[in-house]
């Protein structure tokens, strides 16, 4: 495990700090966390626009035709 030295400001220590002991862990727990979630939203992020970079013209059209025509279940009809 790799360490290394954060400076924050103090706003943002002390909002941080309270928000830790309100979920029960430690400041870095807390931030260990909160740096795995930013990581992975914008791997989410670019793993989509890649996906979506892929797409043609019309592929929706084709997935869409491929859908039975029918009437919505009960209850589903808003």
């Amino acid at each position: 495990m790799s360490t290394f030295a954060l400076r924050l400001p103090d706003s943002l220590y002390a909002h941080a700090r309270k928000l830790a002991e309100q979920d029960q862990a430690s400041l870095n727990q807390f931030i260990t966390v909160a740096v795995a979630e930013k990581v992975s939203a914008l791997n989410a992020v670019a793993f989509f626009a890649e996906r979506a970079g892929a797409a043609k013209p019309g592929d929706l059209a084709s997935f869409l035709a491929m859908v039975p025509e029918r009437s919505p279940l009960e209850g589903d009809e808003r």
